[in-house]
């Protein structure tokens, strides 16, 4: 018997439902604070690194409106398809982020919402200590992570026909992993979202 790999399930999942997760013209109310702060953060054309892109909406878009140099990196051929039309200032890149490279130092600012929850468990604190690597000194990491511990799947997510997939730890592992990667934990808190919810880290590479 063939067991699905986690990973194509959720490539496939946001191929499927990229429409219905966001709209063209989406703007998330809890997405406005975060970005608000982050970009009181950055310097003038600040290099950013946006982990699990989506459709570029509304954190590439709204980063890349300020004027900053945005890469985004998703999974999703369709969410990278969607991104790089609603998004054309920014620079759009259709990889695993587990896998995906930069040199040392590349970003001002690296974010990473709703994206680290969809990827094997044993890959994430790898991937926490090269998100380290990646910023500058003093930059900021912006990321929602799993509050609780939890691994499954979800048939017909969001009312399409897609399966979707999650894999996450509890917050304190969280907190440990980035501080573990080299990272600063200055924040952080819960944010619900129906009956569960999700954890954010503000994060920074120290000077």
């Amino acid at each position: 018997m063939n067991v699905p790999d986690p990973t194509e399930i959720v490539r496939r999942g946001y191929d499927s439902v990229s429409h219905r997760y966001r709209g063209d013209h989406d703007a998330p109310a809890e997405y406005a604070p975060w970005l608000t702060d982050l970009r009181r953060q950055l310097p003038a054309g600040a290099s950013v690194l946006d982990l699990g892109c989506g459709c570029g909406i509304p954190v590439a878009k709204t980063l890349a409106d300020g004027g900053h140099r945005v890469t985004g990196v998703d999974l999703s051929e369709v969410q990278i398809t969607r991104a790089r039309r609603l998004v054309p200032h920014a620079t759009f890149l259709h990889a695993d982020a587990t896998r995906v490279a930069f040199p040392a130092g590349t970003f001002d600012a690296v974010v990473c919402l709703y994206a680290l929850i969809h990827m094997p468990i044993d890959a994430q604190p790898h991937l926490l200590h090269r998100i380290a690597t990646w910023l500058r000194p003093g930059g900021p990491f912006l990321a929602t992570t799993g509050a609780r511990q939890w691994t499954g799947t979800e048939e017909n997510w969001l009312g399409g026909t897609a399966t979707m997939w999650w894999s996450h730890p509890d917050a304190a592992t969280y907190h440990t992993w980035i501080t573990e990667a080299g990272l600063s934990v200055e924040s952080e808190h819960f944010v619900p979202e129906g009956n569960s919810g999700h954890q954010l880290f503000w994060a920074r590479r120290p000077r």
